[in-house]
């Protein structure tokens, strides 16, 4: 069984461990040792502390058996782009592999949905690196449109994401 909480500023350690675990499996082996290495040095406690105390963000942890398995984190727009009318991102959602094609994900995204729309946000954006498909398939399912890309940089390496809007 899996259960959706809030996050809270004492979940700061576990979803810091969560994020680098999550991004790890997912993207580890497409970079160098040392750009990977920077890239999860800049997820650390106190930034998560900071995200979970601040009310412009939103984190929701999915838990299984008491260990978490997922999250998903709504906040300001941070992308290059200028963002029309009154706009959110979600900054991050992830779920480990074994909790992937358990419907988390999709529990996961109407939560997302509720809460930007419950936030007065017309225009919902994230960003998807180009070779992501399972997830770039995810987010067309909801609706998600893509309007343009930018460079995601990983330590000194430079990604291609999507940028996607959906409008609530």
């Amino acid at each position: 069984m899996i259960a959706f909480r809030d996050a809270v500023v004492a979940d700061a350690d576990i979803l810091c461990e969560l994020a680098r675990r999550t991004f790890s499996d997912t993207f580890g082996h497409l970079y160098d040792p040392g750009d990977l290495a920077a890239f999860l040095a800049t997820h650390t406690p106190e930034r998560w502390r900071n995200e979970l105390a601040d009310p412009a963000f939103a984190i929701r942890l999915a838990e299984q058996d008491g260990s978490a398995i997922g999250y998903a984190k709504l906040g300001p727009p941070s992308l290059p782009f200028e963002p029309r009318g009154a706009s959110i991102e979600l900054r991050q959602f992830y779920l480990l592999a074994p909790a992937q094609g358990t419907g988390a994900a999709q529990d996961m995204m109407a939560w997302v949905l509720d809460t930007a729309r419950g936030r007065g946000a017309d225009n919902l954006y994230l960003s998807v690196f180009v070779d992501n498909h399972r997830a770039r398939r995810f987010y067309a399912r909801h609706g998600f449109e893509r309007i343009g890309e930018y460079g995601f940089m990983v330590g000194n390496h430079r990604d291609t994401d999507d940028v996607m809007r959906l409008t609530l």
